[in-house]
């Protein structure tokens, strides 16, 4: 049996580059609810055939009632640019921006939903963005040189670059001007910005990359009001995790669902 979700293709636009996207309708009158879901730094691991990545989430959330836009960040996937912390969350506006011009969407309920990098975008826009009704942070750091992975940065630098996620030799025209964006945009600082709206931080009580200390420092200073999830077992990838997602969905219809509040 085909599914009742219809995704549209399109492309958004920030700082002129194209950025690929994909909008999630649900079975149900307009105008929906929407979550727009954001992936974190890519991590360039061999992919698995049979996980079907952010469209089966996309397609998930969908048949709970929510029009679900994901796209890919800048250099990420098949949208043009180079990997820029900074960047990123200018093209998470564009995607809020084209969320906000739509007539099927109810822009009372427009929710974001970020994952670990992602979610740090996710937290920033909102605490800058009074349109956004409420926020799910999922694996997100507290602080980005605090995690092993962004600790030396010219050894990160390589690395994204040796993934595809940094395509112009000459970028970034300065490592240290590259550098400060993420210490600029550290969660913590930002957190406490998205009160009075409601946000969930969810996190694996075994993630691997960002231990859950983390959850609970953004916890301690994220404003009323605000929900906690530690998940037994789950590590980083908490899109692959079925409680994770269900949780975040059930509070998503809580608080900003069809039937729910701001």
């Amino acid at each position: 049996m085909s599914s009742p979700v219809r995704a549209e293709n399109f492309h958004l636009k920030a700082d002129g580059l194209r950025l690929a996207a994909q909008l999630y309708r649900p079975e149900a009158p307009p105008p929906w609810p929407a979550v727009c879901m954001c992936h974190g730094v890519p991590a360039g691991r061999t992919p698995d055939p049979s996980d079907r990545g952010y469209p089966a989430l996309a397609e998930k959330y969908a048949a709970g009632g929510f029009a679900v836009l994901i796209f890919n960040f800048r250099g990420a996937g098949e949208s043009e640019g180079n990997f820029d912390m900074l960047g990123w969350t200018r093209d998470l506006k564009a995607a809020v921006d084209y969320l906000h011009t739509r007539d099927d969407v109810d822009r009372t309920r427009l929710s974001l939903m970020g994952f670990s990098g992602g979610a740090v975008a996710t937290v920033y826009c909102a605490a800058n963005d009074r349109r956004i009704a409420a926020v799910v942070s999922c694996a997100c750091p507290a602080r980005f040189f605090d995690i092993e992975d962004f600790s030396r940065i010219e050894e990160f630098l390589e690395h994204c670059r040796r993934i595809g996620i940094i395509r112009d030799p000459g970028f970034p025209p300065s490592v240290e001007k590259w550098a400060s964006d993420f210490d600029r945009l550290n969660a913590l600082q930002w957190i406490d910005r998205i009160a009075p709206r409601p946000i969930l931080i969810v996190h694996g009580d075994r993630d691997e990359t960002v231990p859950p200390r983390h959850a609970w420092m953004l916890y301690e200073k994220a404003g009323e009001p605000k929900e906690i999830a530690i998940i037994d077992g789950a590590g980083h990838r908490l899109r692959t995790n079925e409680p994770a997602m269900n949780t975040a969905l059930a509070w998503l219809k809580r608080v900003a669902g069809p039937s729910g509040k701001e």
